[in-house]
C-alpha cells in the first residue's frame, strides 16, 4: 500500500505540471464592447407631458395608471405566464452549458477501470483481476478551454437579458391587452347610449307619423339607423372576447378562464403621471434586447479565439495507476502495481486550410452580430421616437375629439328639439345623430390609444425588468416546476433552490 501511495504521488505531480503549463495568455482577439450611433437627444418632446429625466419607477404601470385590477392582472402574470418561465429555463440551459465549459478545464479524462477473467489452457486454469485509474489532461496553453468559458458566460448573460426582454414584453402585452379590454367595452357602452337616443327618435318620428305629419320615410330611417347601431355591438363584442381571450393565455390561464373576469365595464385607464424617458444613451444600459444582441456579439468574439487555437498544437499529459493479480487478495500487494506516466500532443498541421476557413467564418459571424448590434440600437431608438411622437399626438388628438363629441352631443339636442316643432327635416335628425355615434365612438378609442400609446412608450425605453432586482431568473420559477424537475431527476438536488 505504501508503493501504491507513491505512485499516487508521481501522478499527482503530472498533473500539477500539466496544469502549470494551461496558465499561458488565450490567442485570438480580446473582445471590446461596441461603439454605436446613438442620439444626445429627442426629436420630439414636449415638456408639459414628458421630461428627459431619467425613469424612476420600474413599476410603471402601477405609477402611469393607478388600476388595482391591472396591477393584480401583472402580478398574476408575473406568476403563471408560460413564456416568461421557458425563458427562466433558458437560463438554467445556460448555466449549465457554463458549468460543461468550465468543467474542460479540469482533467478531460478520470475513467476508474476493473476487471475480473477466468481462463483454461492446458488443463490450468487462470484467474486474473485488474483495477485501475486513468487520468488524461490537455493544457490551456492558447486558451482553447478558457475561450469556451468566456464564450458561455457572455451566452449566460445573454439569455438573462433575453429573460428581462420577455419580462418587459409580458408586462407590455398584459396592459395592452386590459386598455383594449376596457376600450372596447367603453365602444360598447357607448353604441348602447347611442341606441337608447335613437330609440327615443324613432318613437318621435312614429308619432309624428301616425299624426299624419311625416311620411314613412322618417321611421324607415330611423330603423335603418337603429338597427346598424345595434350590429356594432356584436362587432365589437367579437373583438372583446378575442382580447380576454389573449390575456388569459398571457394570465397561463385556459380563454374560459377569462369569462368571468372582468365583467364589470370599468373606464378605460387614465395616465395620472409626467412620463420620464431619460436620454437616447440611456438605452443601451437599459434596453433588454440590446443587451441580449451584445453579450451574444462577446460570445461570438470568443469563438473567433476558441478557432485560433485550432492552428496550434495540443499538449496533454496522462497516467494511469492499477494493479492486478490472479488473486482477489494480490491487488494491492506491491509485486501487482504498476503505472504509467506519459505526455503527447497533437498538430493538425495538414489542415490549415480548413482551420483558417473557420476562423474566417467566425469572425465574419462576428461581423454580422455586430452590424446587427447597431442595427439593434438605431432601431431602439426609433422605436422611442415613434412611440413618443404617438404618445404626444394622441393626447392632442383625444383634446379634439372630446371638443367635437360635445359639440355633436350639443347637435343632437337642438336637432331633436327643432324636428319636434317641425322646424327641420328628419334628415338632419339622421345625420346628426349618426355623427354622434361616430363621434361618441372615436373619443372612446382615442381615449384608449392615449393609454396604449403611453405602454408603447414604456415598453420602448425598456422599462419593467428592473423588477427582478438582480434575483437570478431560476430562483424565481414556481416551486412546483422545480419539484417536477427534482421528482424526474435527483441530479438537481443542489442546483434547484
Amino acid at each position: 500500500m505504501r508503493r501504491f501511495s507513491k505512485d499516487w504521488k508521481i501522478g499527482a505531480a503530472g498533473l500539477l505540471l500539466a496544469s502549470v503549463l494551461g496558465g499561458c495568455v488565450a490567442v485570438g482577439p480580446e473582445y471590446a464592447e461596441p461603439e454605436a450611433a446613438v442620439e444626445t437627444g429627442w426629436s420630439e418632446l414636449e415638456a408639459s407631458l414628458v421630461t428627459n429625466a431619467p425613469p424612476t419607477d420600474p413599476e410603471w404601470w402601477k405609477t402611469a395608471f393607478a388600476d388595482a385590477e391591472l396591477d393584480l392582472l401583472v402580478e398574476q402574470a408575473l406568476q403563471e405566464n408560460l413564456s416568461l418561465r421557458s425563458a427562466a429555463l433558458r437560463v438554467l440551459q445556460s448555466q449549465q452549458q457554463l458549468a460543461i465549459a468550465f468543467g474542460s478545464q479540469f482533467p478531460q479524462q478520470q475513467q476508474a477501470t476493473g476487471g475480473a477473467s477466468r481462463s483454461k489452457a492446458n488443463e490450468m486454469i487462470a484467474n486474473n483481476y485488474s483495477l485501475g485509474l486513468n487520468i488524461a489532461w490537455e493544457a490551456d496553453l492558447w486558451g482553447r478551454f478558457s475561450r469556451q468559458v468566456e464564450s458561455a458566460s457572455a451566452e449566460l448573460d445573454a439569455s438573462v437579458a433575453s429573460y428581462d426582454g420577455a419580462l418587459v414584453s409580458l408586462i407590455s402585452q398584459v396592459a395592452q391587452n386590459y386598455i383594449l379590454i376596457r376600450t372596447y367595452q367603453s365602444r360598447v357602452e357607448v353604441a348602447k347610449t347611442n341606441i337608447t337616443l335613437q330609440e327615443d327618435n324613432l318613437r318621435i318620428a312614429q308619432a309624428k307619423f301616425n299624426a299624419g305629419e311625416v311620411s314613412e320615410l322618417d321611421v324607415d330611417q330611423a330603423e335603418s339607423l337603429l338597427n346598424n347601431t345595434k350590429a356594432t355591438i356584436s362587432t365589437y363584442e367579437v373583438s372583446l372576447q378575442q382580447f380576454k381571450n389573449s390575456l388569459a393565455v398571457l394570465l397561463g390561464e385556459p380563454p374560459q378562464a377569462m369569462t368571468h373576469l372582468l365583467t364589470a365595464t370599468n373606464q378605460i385607464p387614465k395616465v395620472k403621471a409626467d412620463i420620464a424617458i431619460g436620454m437616447p444613451q440611456d438605452l443601451i444600459r437599459r434596453r433588454p434586447d440590446i443587451r441580449t444582441a451584445e453579450r451574444q456579439l462577446a460570445a461570438q468574439s470568443a469563438e473567433i479565439g476558441y478557432a485560433v487555437t485550432e492552428l496550434y498544437p495540443h499538449f496533454s499529459i496522462g497516467g494511469t495507476v492499477g494493479t492486478s493479480g490472479s488473486q482477489e487478495g494480490e491487488l494491492f500487494e506491491s509485486d501487482s502495481e504498476n503505472w504509467s506516466l506519459s505526455g503527447m500532443f497533437e498538430w493538425n498541421i495538414f489542415n490549415y486550410g480548413r482551420l483558417r476557413s473557420n476562423i474566417r467564418l467566425q469572425d465574419a459571424l462576428f461581423q454580422q452580430q455586430l452590424v446587427d448590434y447597431r442595427n439593434t440600437v438605431l432601431s431602439a431608438q426609433a422605436d422611442v421616437e415613434n412611440a413618443i411622437v404617438a404618445y404626444l399626438k394622441s393626447h392632442d388628438q383625444l383634446v379634439s375629439y372630446q371638443l367635437a363629441a360635445d359639440a355633436s352631443a350639443r347637435a343632437v339636442n337642438i336637432s331633436q328639439t327643432q324636428y319636434k316643432n317641425g322646424l327641420i327635416p328628419f334628415n338632419t335628425v339622421i345625420s346628426t345623430l349618426s355623427s354622434d355615434a361616430q363621434q361618441q365612438d372615436l373619443l372612446a378609442t382615442a381615449k384608449g390609444n392615449v393609454s396604449g400609446n403611453l405602454v408603447k412608450l414604456y415598453k420602448a425605453l425598456g422599462g419593467g425588468w428592473q423588477i427582478r432586482d438582480n434575483r437570478d431568473p431560476v430562483d424565481l420559477l414556481p416551486e412546483s416546476v422545480k419539484d417536477e424537475m427534482l421528482d424526474r431527476t435527483k441530479y438537481w438536488k443542489h442546483t434547484l433552490k
